[in-house]
């Protein structure tokens, strides 16, 4: 069964994704990263690409000639997925297919509209008897 974990209260999402998938690449665990838009695909690769000074994380969209050989892949949900290891939701709703990955990431940031629709995600979970870590950056320093 997919363990889901929720994060809440993201000052910056793209500087968690980066942080998160910095941790999960040095762990040999693969990503996707599924964005709702074209252009939140472009800003997560740049930071991604950008997040250390003495390092980068290889990324590649569903488009990429390399795309199955990059262990952070970035997509739009109507795209097909090449991996299913750990995935982190960036839509406000939740992705059918969450269901096939070992392991999903919900990242909430600090606005109500996101917490709305966090909260109904975190309730469909639930219901369907996922077991949810939630973890509160407002209570971390990172």
């Amino acid at each position: 069964m997919t363990r889901v974990e929720f994060i809440f209260n993201v000052a910056d999402k793209l500087a968690k994704i980066a942080d998160l998938s910095e941790k999960a690449v040095a762990k040999g665990r693969q990503l996707t990263i599924l964005s709702t838009d074209e252009a939140l695909k472009v800003k997560v690769g740049q930071q991604l690409w950008q997040h250390s000074p003495t390092s980068f994380l290889p990324n590649a969209t569903e488009t990429d000639d390399y795309a199955a050989f990059s262990p952070i892949q970035i997509h739009m949900a109507d795209n097909p997925l090449m991996q299913d290891d750990v995935l982190i939701n960036m839509h406000a709703e939740v992705p059918m297919f969450f269901g096939r990955f070992r392991y999903l990431v919900e990242l909430v940031g600090n606005e109500e509209a996101d917490k709305v629709a966090a909260r109904a995600r975190f309730k469909f979970y639930r219901d369907r008897g996922y077991e949810i870590k939630s973890t509160n950056m407002a209570n971390n320093s990172l």
